[in-house]
């Protein structure tokens, strides 16, 4: 008897099947990722998610994006050594008057890095502060390795901020917020001839609103169809959320299409998204890299009636 999946090449047969791809030849690149709980997935399933494929310099088991980011590249054969330098509720200050010796204990290939989530916890809205400390800390990675590519993420409203009276953004619409923050990383970009770029994970957030695909409102209830992009505080990210945010960094640092990756892609699976849902995440985070980021079109045709047998994680 013929095999159903004679007709696919190897890289998608491997993804259709889930099968993790083998590491490539070449020698893995380190990348650190520094941040708070918006890095580490706090409050949803990606918080602990594979959290033993890298390697958390607090030693707080934490999984998140970098766990995520960690998935993909091991699923599109890149080689990868992941670490994690978070801490719950702080900016980019507080890496550099705590963590500056866990911070250099290496000199890293790639870092991705991001402040607090209003910009200043102190005085919401102003950008004084992750300006200066975007550029100090670039400085201070750079000393350790000149090579190194440091990129800032730029993240997602909030709707406690928005829709909430004493929210910074409140009375705004929801985009709004993401909106300003990203100015806020580009006027910290433009500062610093340091830092390469500026990854937008909140325009992500904001183009799955207008296209549909997600609520823009939590507060009101949860349109039939649409997802929720935020967990239960109106603040995290939702497990649908983080795995958007991961998307699209996976996109700019990879320079490869997130469909590529395809309808089962295995974290996806294996955090309970549909094919569909997959599907979508994967075509916001293209159109917010293929310009920007240079990544050409490489989608990832499956046969959506099968769905992987096995996502191993190493």
């Amino acid at each position: 008897m013929k095999n159903p999946l004679s007709h696919l090449n190897p890289l998608a047969l491997t993804l259709t099947l889930g099968l993790a791809l083998p590491h490539s030849s070449m020698a893995s690149e380190s990348i650190l990722f520094i941040g708070n709980s918006f890095t580490y997935g706090a409050h949803s399933a990606a918080q602990f998610y594979r959290a033993n494929t890298v390697t958390d310099l607090n030693l707080e088991g934490n999984g998140g994006l970098p766990a995520l980011f960690k998935s993909f590249t091991q699923q599109a054969g890149l080689a990868y050594d992941v670490y994690l330098e978070t801490h719950g509720g702080i900016g980019l200050d507080w890496h550099l008057a705590n963590k500056v010796a866990t911070l250099t204990q290496r000199p890293w290939d790639t870092v991705v890095m991001h402040g607090y989530s209003t910009l200043d916890a102190e005085k919401p809205k102003d950008s004084s502060k992750l300006i200066q400390t975007s550029s100090q800390m670039a400085k201070v990675l750079k000393a350790q390795n000149q090579n190194i590519n440091i990129h800032l993420m730029s993240t997602w409203s909030r709707p406690d901020q928005t829709y909430q009276p004493k929210g910074a953004w409140y009375g705004s619409q929801i985009e709004k917020m993401a909106q300003d923050i990203r100015l806020s990383y580009d006027m910290a970009l433009k500062q610093s001839t340091l830092i390469q770029d500026v990854i937008p994970v909140g325009e992500a957030f904001n183009q799955a609103i207008r296209d549909g695909v997600a609520d823009a409102n939590p507060y009101d209830g949860i349109d039939a169809g649409k997802i929720n992009l935020w967990t239960f505080d109106h603040y995290h990210a939702s497990t649908y959320g983080y795995y958007l945010e991961a998307l699209v960094v996976f996109g700019a640092i990879s320079h490869k299409d997130p469909r590529s990756l395809g309808a089962n892609e295995c974290s996806g699976y294996e955090l309970g998204l549909s094919q569909e849902e997959v599907m979508k995440f994967q075509k916001i985070a293209f159109d917010q890299v293929t310009h920007t980021f240079n990544v050409a079109p490489n989608p990832l045709t499956v046969d959506l009636k099968i769905r992987p047998l096995q996502c191993q994680s190493h």
